[in-house]
């Protein structure tokens, strides 16, 4: 028997770090399919929102953190077995639990029957059937304070009436910590496939050899307020979800993450040069801006937000130059404000090398930027976000060009 190891040190695992004291219902489904085109069609997930107050297990104050999982429903083998899963772009394989794994935090959930499904196959983790009798290959996934375990499977995977076969793994163990604190069954991760336990475990990849998408990408919006849906359309993007124009960046490093360089922080239009080309994962699975500690530190000490709110209206806005392009988050977007005061929503996160140091644009970011990924062309699109109750001249703020560098003219006497 092999035994892999996989720590994953962004997306989810930043959400599950801690216990959740509040735990909203269950999914409401409403998926619908959004176009058909001769070469394919596209579909759109509505995604279900679980908010919860955690209480910080790292930092000694014991501060409160508000945090949120965006997640929607997929059915896989056949008949079709439903759960809900995480969309994380920060990760690449999907995780099920199974009917394998008897413990409190596989019971309370969804678990995938091998044995109900006809299509299912028993595969090791390059995708080779596992010859009868012999020991089987497993795997153990870190996320924060808890662990999974699991066994190589291979069955038919549907996003909505987009359908491929595909690898996943199916959780035979799973700790009770943090596991058992949340609604969605399990994470289907969205990243490139150097992230993927391999390619035919990608299944955004296995889609898009398929030919079954309207065009080869995927784009996520996500709500501001209660008045509107958040949602993931697989095939297509979504221009009313947009203002104004996408731009492209490309994916910078090799990584697996979905990944773009920015030359650096601002603040009201003014570089800090406390982040010059660094390195941004775009991740889903993440419910806070987080980054380097040092970088972390020295933002937010120069914000200088204090505890009680007082100066919360002197604070500037925050941009982070991509290319081109400086995107804007506004106090608000930035800073958690609750009964017990204000924290910046910025979490310190190392991711060691190669893949690190690392800065990560979570759930704040997200909820003012329409992202789009191309894993064909390995590049990321973004524009402003179209919100209800909104204006667009307001939404079209949120990106500007890039500051000129104005340089004087030496002349002779």
């Amino acid at each position: 028997m092999s035994r892999f190891t996989l720590v994953l040190l962004s997306a989810v695992s930043a959400f599950l770090s801690a216990e959740p004291k509040h735990r909203l219902g269950e999914l409401e489904v409403d998926q619908e399919i959004e176009g058909e085109h001769q070469m394919g069609m596209s579909h759109s997930i509505k995604l279900n929102k679980q908010q919860v107050t955690l209480s910080d297990t790292v930092a000694a104050n014991g501060k409160v953190i508000h945090k949120v999982a965006y997640y929607g429903q997929i059915e896989v083998g056949s008949p079709p077995q439903k759960f809900t899963v995480v969309f994380d772009t920060g990760s690449g394989n999907l995780m099920i639990p199974s009917t394998w794994c008897s413990g409190n935090a596989c019971t309370m959930h969804k678990r995938f029957a091998r044995a109900n499904s006809e299509t299912s196959r028993d595969i090791d983790a390059d995708g080779s059937t596992v010859k009868k009798g012999a020991p089987r290959d497993q795997i153990t996934v870190t996320f924060g304070t808890g662990e999974i375990s699991g066994v190589f499977l291979e069955d038919k995977i549907c996003i909505g009436s987009l359908c491929a076969q595909g690898d996943f793994v199916a959780a035979t163990e799973e700790t009770d910590d943090p596991f058992s604190s949340f609604n969605f069954d399990g994470v289907l991760g969205l990243a490139l496939n150097e992230m993927s336990q391999g390619p035919t475990f990608n299944l955004m990849d296995r889609l898009v050899s398929s030919g079954k998408l309207k065009k080869p990408i995927f784009s996520v919006f996500l709500s501001d307020s209660e008045e509107e849906q958040s949602e993931i359309t697989f095939g297509d993007i979504r221009q009313d979800h947009m203002v104004g124009e996408l731009f492209w960046m490309p994916v910078s490093r090799p990584s697996g993450y979905w990944q773009v360089e920015i030359e650096d922080i601002l603040m009201n239009g003014k570089k800090q040069d406390i982040c010059p080309h660094c390195q941004v994962a775009v991740d889903t699975g993440t419910s806070q801006l987080a980054g380097p500690t040092d970088v972390i530190d020295t933002l937010s000490k120069r914000l200088g937000l204090a505890s009680d709110c007082s100066n919360l209206k002197e604070m500037p806005d925050l941009g982070f130059m991509v290319g081109e392009h400086v995107l804007n988050l506004q106090p608000a977007d930035y800073i958690d404000q609750g009964s017990d005061g204000c924290e910046v929503s910025l979490m310190p996160l190392d991711v060691p090398p190669p893949n690190g140091p690392l800065f990560i644009f979570g759930a704040p970011f997200l909820r003012k930027f329409y992202t789009v990924y191309d894993p064909e062309n390995k590049k990321v699109g973004f524009a402003a976000a179209r919100h209800a109750g909104t204006p667009e001249a307001e939404s079209a703020l949120l990106i500007t060009k890039r500051p000129k560098i104005v340089r004087k003219a030496l002349r002779a006497n």
